[in-house]
């Protein structure tokens, strides 16, 4: 192609005019050039789009240097005439979807026994003197959950996977014609309802290592007992991580190991043009740039060579660099508090052997904190980034059950015990009454689903927390379920704050306080399944009796009820 295009530029060239004058030939000079730029530029495109047509590739193989300004590989979007044409890979045998969609009605009376709460969702303020806020917090509504998963099995070992969720409170929108967005919330933000819950590539004996896998995008993070990584499904929306994740298969032991970035300060969501542009927001922490970001990451192992155990032992490094002053404003104890390096070791140990079941899980915290603004700066003026606190925080959580399978319904009794330690001056940055501020103890719950662990009304967390509880389950049919559920909730340490299961201040803790009791809550729940389980009806009924930290704390002996109704259908 090269020699006949220069061949083709030299007999052009040959039939420009000499016999002109000098200004006359300039300007035909000129015209000539533009005259053989248009012929060359159609040469090429003539013999390009043939010449490749005659090279000779070996069989199974093909060119893949074909423009000289390359793209993203694969290429998969035509943007040339020689470009491979879209969806040339799809066959519909490959595609899958799978969906549900779930309606629960909930109401809840007295959720702060008798008083109102806050915009941070405590009953309370911090102080001297027990205390509740005017109002009372009754309250009902449904919500609806709508997820859609479209699959792709690009071969056995590649996997496409999109998770659409539309998740909505009925009435939310407050107009019949706004079918996506309701009003803007205070934060300036929209609340939209439709979102993506999950979008990865999944990727099997990746590079031919066989037992590897790679799994990269937006993906759940399901790990033990979920205590501190769950899907937390129970919510309308649930938990989804934006990172990367390797997992490594054997007899023995699997091992994964991520890195998931949980928050991005300096690149808005779905930025066209990348990096290069100023912070999102101001105060972002570490020199308010990149550095100002929160980053996870996840080492899990779960030995499987024991017969009838699991043994899981992992590690988890959470970086938050955001400037303390974002996230602080429930004390030191706040959830995912700003400005934070935290070390979480632990290992779970999981026996079932015929139907006795036993599962044990030991967790311990260490890192450092800094805190700046408030009451107390113990870490330096606002915006020093200086880490003074020392974190030193453990938590322990043990089921113990055994269900009679010979028997008719198939009962199960269980025993539980939760612990999760506290910091007797978690309020030290509100309040000078509280005391100065040395430590960072409170155990970091990080994004587990509390819900299935410490009594159906979500009042506890598992933070500064001492809980045990009894269960008994039976199934009377094939397709009904039945469980009733008692648990006794104390605090670890009566000088923090009781936390609720999403981890914020359910109430503060008065200076001086020495009452751990909270209250007792018992559940009863029945689920009946339809169409082998595709579809299934639950309904449940809680009481919790206030105990004397609510008497003491509140000034309240109001009890709190909670109930709801709900349909799931899957498929």
């Amino acid at each position: 192609m090269t020699i006949a295009f220069l061949s083709r530029l030299k007999n052009i060239a040959g039939r420009s005019p000499i016999t002109l004058s000098r200004s006359r030939q300039m300007w035909g000079n000129h015209l000539t050039a533009l005259a053989i730029l248009a012929m060359a530029a159609a040469s090429l495109l003539t013999d390009y789009s043939t010449a490749h047509a005659k090279f000779e590739v070996t069989k199974g193989e093909r060119i893949t240097n074909i423009i000289v300004i390359g793209r993203g590989i694969p290429d998969k979007e035509q943007f040339e005439l020689f470009d491979p044409k879209i969806g040339r890979n799809f066959d519909v045998k490959n595609l899958w979807m799978r969906a549900d969609l779930r309606v629960r009605p909930e109401y809840r009376n007295n959720l702060c026994f008798g008083g109102g709460i806050s915009g941070a969702g405590s009953c309370n303020t911090f102080g001297l003197a027990a205390n509740h806020l005017p109002g009372k917090a009754n309250d009902s509504y449904v919500q609806q959950m709508i997820r859609l998963g479209i699959g792709y099995d690009l071969s056995p070992d590649v996997n496409f996977y999109l998770e659409l969720i539309d998740s909505r409170t009925w009435g939310g929108n407050q107009d019949p014609i706004a079918h996506t967005c309701g009003p803007a919330l205070a934060s300036g933000k929209s609340s939209c309802s439709l979102g993506v819950r999950a979008g990865y590539m999944l990727i099997r004996n990746f590079a031919g290592i066989q037992g590897l896998g790679v799994k990269a995008g937006r993906q759940y993070l399901v790990f033990g007992d979920q205590s501190l990584l769950g899907h937390f499904d129970w919510a309308n929306t649930g938990f989804s991580f934006d990172g990367l994740m390797t997992n490594y298969s054997t007899s023995f032991m699997d091992t994964s190991i991520g890195w998931f970035r949980l928050a991005e300060t300096d690149l808005p969501q779905g930025a066209p043009l990348g990096s290069g542009g100023p912070n999102v927001y101001a105060g972002t922490g570490q020199s308010k740039n990149a550095h100002g970001d929160v980053d996870m990451l996840v080492f899990y192992n779960q030995i499987k060579a024991v017969p009838w155990t699991l043994i899981e032992p992992f590690y988890i490094y959470y970086k938050n660099n955001l400037d303390s002053n974002m996230s602080r404003g429930q004390g030191i104890g706040t959830a995912k508090h700003g400005n934070q390096t935290r070390h979480i070791i632990g290992n779970r140990i999981a026996v079932k052997k015929g139907g006795f079941d036993f599962s044990n899980e030991f967790v311990y915290q260490f890192g450092q904190m800094g805190e700046t603004g408030g009451f107390s700066e113990p870490c330096g003026a606002t915006g020093n980034q200086y880490k003074c606190l020392h974190i030193n925080a453990w938590a322990t959580r043990n089921w113990i059950g055994y269900t009679f399978f010979s028997m008719p319904w198939k009962p199960r009794f269980a025993l539980n015990l939760d612990y999760a330690s506290g910091d007797s001056r978690a309020n030290c940055t509100l309040n000078p009454a509280y005391g100065t501020c040395s430590s960072a103890n409170t155990f970091e719950n990080l994004f587990p689903t509390n819900h299935i662990h410490m009594g159906y009304m979500d009042t506890m967390g598992w933070k500064n927390t001492f809980t045990w509880s009894a269960n008994f389950q039976a199934r009377p049919t094939r397709d009904d379920h039945i469980e009733v559920w008692y648990t006794n909730l104390n605090l670890a340490n009566s000088k923090d704050n009781w936390y609720r299961a999403s981890q914020g201040v359910y109430a503060y803790s008065k200076v001086g306080n020495t009452t751990n009791h909270v209250g007792d809550e018992i559940d009863f729940t029945w689920t009946h399944f339809f169409m082998d389980g595709k579809l299934a009806f639950q309904t449940n009924f809680s009481y919790m009796f206030t105990g004397p930290y609510i008497r003491e704390n509140l000034g309240t002996t109001k009890d709190q009820t909670w109930a709801y109704a709900q349909f799931w259908l899957n498929f």
